[in-house]
């Protein structure tokens, strides 16, 4: 694991978005399409203004999300509007967006589908995460009820229902995050620091970061 500190979050933002860009952009020299995961959440938003300010061949980008709740476009809580505000506008609106939701009753039903419709794009050339206070990234939280397969199954999404979740998740699995060509993981205070050393001592059933640190840059602001 490597880790970078900035001074602040907005610097962190526009240094992590050129990265992610660089990145994307050493993927196209030698590929034909680029495909780019991102988590939802309010962390990673600034980075998202930044890098869609940025003059890529975005029609070559395929996007989507690490996780998403099982909800529609519609509500406060879609991650998929998030990413359609903050990231899939300007010059990145070119982008190509990968679904992580359906209009099926529950995960279950819309999941082969949704992951027939991510293999042919696989594996993620760029990847980023985020983490909560509690060690999780993308929706591999502790505790929840199929954690276990998530971690160590081979699929690429598993349904996920968190203790206190008001909603059921999809997540892409660690297998696929872990074959990520560039993982990084974006954290800010002094709580997710914290916990951040504290998932290094332990196992990803408990700290579900723990088994994707190893080939990450993490990046931490105050």
């Amino acid at each position: 694991m490597d880790l970078i500190e900035y001074p602040d979050s907005e610097i962190m933002a526009m240094t992590l978005a050129r990265t992610l860009a660089e990145a994307i952009e050493d993927t196209l020299i030698t590929q034909g399409r680029a495909t780019l995961a991102v988590p939802g959440g309010t962390t990673p938003a600034p980075v998202f203004d930044s890098l869609s300010a940025i003059t890529l061949p975005w029609d070559r980008v395929d996007v989507l999300l690490t996780d998403e709740r099982w909800v529609p476009e519609s509500s406060p809580r879609s991650n998929t509007a998030l990413l359609r505000r903050h990231l899939l506008t300007g010059p990145a609106q070119a982008a190509t967006l990968l679904p992580l939701v359906s209009d099926d009753a529950t995960p279950e039903e819309g999941l082969p589908a949704l992951a027939a419709g991510i293999a042919p794009h696989l594996p993620l050339s760029v990847c980023l995460l985020g983490m909560g206070a509690d060690m999780h990234t993308a929706s591999l939280f502790p505790g929840a009820d199929r954690l276990a397969e998530a971690l160590e199954g081979d699929d690429i999404l598993y349904p996920m229902r968190a203790p206190g979740a008001p909603e059921p998740r999809v997540t892409l699995s660690a297998r696929i995050l872990k074959m990520a060509m560039h993982r990084h993981i974006v954290i800010t205070g002094a709580d997710k620091r914290e916990a951040l050393e504290q998932a290094r001592t332990l196992a990803p059933a408990q700290a579900p970061v723990a088994g994707l640190l190893d080939d990450s840059t993490v990046h931490w602001a105050p």
